[in-house]
């Protein structure tokens, strides 16, 4: 008996993907690098389909199809490398390696460069949903060749989430496209949390709404336009309680939230691409202030608030409700448009609408708002800016007036909302007929003579500061 596919790294990620296929049909060959593990998923899930015990990279290779097609799942960086290294002299030309890990774009496209050279295929695939969705069906975000998607995507389709029959996974696009929407996707996962969070503290701190009776609000609001899993599993996290203690989970829980990585990455790289991802950037470093939990004990010591005292009406949660959406929104605005930058920058061709629809199911950011984007981009007409779609325009324009107050409130609360505020930071800096840049890039004139240009003639000038101070044609150096 020959296996379709075969894991090598059977943490639980791993060894659930391995029981999807198997569960799907599939005959699975295992391996881990120590056989404890591939012992103790036989034993407990054994019976749940066809698997093939290995105990080398040898006999892993052995025991497969051709192509063969050899899933990675080990610890992103040099681990990777390390398992490529002992993998691909044991290969045939045509064969598949698949990393399943958040490994960041760029080493995806190095590993695929490498293996093309030999005849193989890299494929990095994201994978979003957690130890859930890989079992039971995550949204899978393949990137490498499209000859390599030919043999290995029908797989994937088959384990991964559907919605309306459609499975969540396509071909993203060439070497590390797929790795690159994953980050993306993370990326804006921290800035829906983020937002959330931000919600929960103006909730409890500025109005006095304990866990429990958020829970119910969260509940209610999984019924409109935020509908989507991180609304719902707030409400769960809230209506939890300590079992010692009697209180709310959420407040005994230490307030310092852990990051893998994946949002570091999306900013670094909206950086490189020059794409304003203010939401997402905000949420990372939210985050990291949430770590510095000894400066935060000095602070509170040493550092002045001067709070103001606020009225917040009787529509304050109405009005928080709105501002989420218009915050969620924006991040998946910038999002997007990362995506588009990227595009361009490496020569993908990332479809929106397709991307959106992988979103829908399995994976953690899926929301009821992925159905309007995927209509916003799937039409002939499709916006520059999520933001510009007629569905996103009207919804956003109507959220703009709770938005307003909500974040002047926080303000005058001492509440911090970075993603709140910064998002409608963006959404003005989209909206403004003027930016203060003019003034920044007459300012770079004077003290680097990098030029300007003119709102009423073509070309490039420089005044010449330390001069007369008349103004000359120039060549760029924006």
């Amino acid at each position: 008996m020959k296996a379709q596919i075969g894991v090598t790294g059977l943490a639980v990620m791993g060894a659930n993907l391995a029981r999807n296929f198997a569960r799907n049909g599939y005959t699975v060959a295992l391996h881990n690098r120590s056989i404890e593990k591939t012992d103790a998923l036989l034993k407990e899930h054994g019976d749940e389909g066809d698997f093939i015990r290995t105990d080398t990279m040898e006999e892993l290779v052995e025991s497969l199809e051709t192509p063969r097609r050899v899933l990675l799942m080990v610890k992103a960086g040099a681990p990777v490398d390390s398992v490529i290294d002992k993998l691909v002299p044991l290969l045939e030309p045509g064969d598949i390696v698949i990393d399943g890990g958040n490994s960041n774009f760029q080493d995806t496209r190095r590993r695929e460069a490498a293996l093309a050279k030999k005849d193989l295929h890299f494929v990095g695939i994201g994978v979003s949903g957690g130890e859930e969705g890989a079992l039971l069906g995550p949204s899978i975000m393949p990137g490498g060749s499209e000859e390599s998607y030919q043999a290995l995507g029908p797989m994937l389709e088959k384990i991964s989430a559907h919605v309306d029959g459609d499975p969540c996974c396509a071909w993203i696009g060439t070497d590390g496209a797929g790795h690159f929407v994953k980050m993306v996707h993370n990326g804006i996962e921290y800035a829906d949390m983020q937002v959330i969070g931000e919600a929960f503290d103006l909730l409890r701190s500025g109005a006095g709404i304990e866990p429990a009776d958020q829970a119910k609000i969260f509940k209610e609001w999984n019924e409109g336009n935020l509908a989507s899993f991180l609304i719902e599993i707030t409400a769960e996290v809230l209506a939890h309680q300590d079992a010692k203690t009697g209180k709310p989970l959420v407040d005994v829980i230490v307030d310092s939230a852990g990051q893998k990585g994946t949002g570091r990455w999306t900013v670094q790289s909206a950086l490189d691409l020059g794409s304003p991802t203010s939401a997402i950037a905000e949420s990372v470093f939210a985050r990291g202030l949430s770590s510095q939990r000894d400066q935060r004990a000095i602070a509170q010591e040493v550092l002045a608030g001067h709070e103001q005292d606020v009225t917040l009406g009787d529509d304050f949660v109405e009005d928080v409700r709105q501002a989420l959406f218009a915050s969620k929104l924006v991040s998946y605005a910038q999002g997007l448009d990362m995506l588009t930058a990227a595009a361009t920058e490496y020569d993908w061709d990332l479809k929106l609408d397709e991307i959106a629809s992988l979103w829908r199911g399995g994976c953690i950011i899926r929301a009821e708002l992925l159905a309007d984007i995927m209509k916003a981009y799937a039409s002939d007409d499709q916006p520059a800016n999520l933001l510009f779609a007629p569905a996103f325009s009207e919804a956003i324009a109507g959220a703009v007036p709770a938005w307003r107050r909500v974040v002047s409130k926080a303000v005058a609360l001492g509440i911090p909302v970075p993603v709140f505020s910064s998002s409608l930071a963006y959404y003005d800096g989209l909206r403004r007929k003027r930016l203060p840049a003019a003034l920044t890039q007459g300012l770079r004139d004077l003290f680097g003579a990098h030029t300007y240009n003119r709102m009423d003639a073509e070309g490039t000038f420089h005044t010449q500061w330390s001069g007369d101070k008349t103004e000359i044609e120039a060549v760029s150096t924006h």
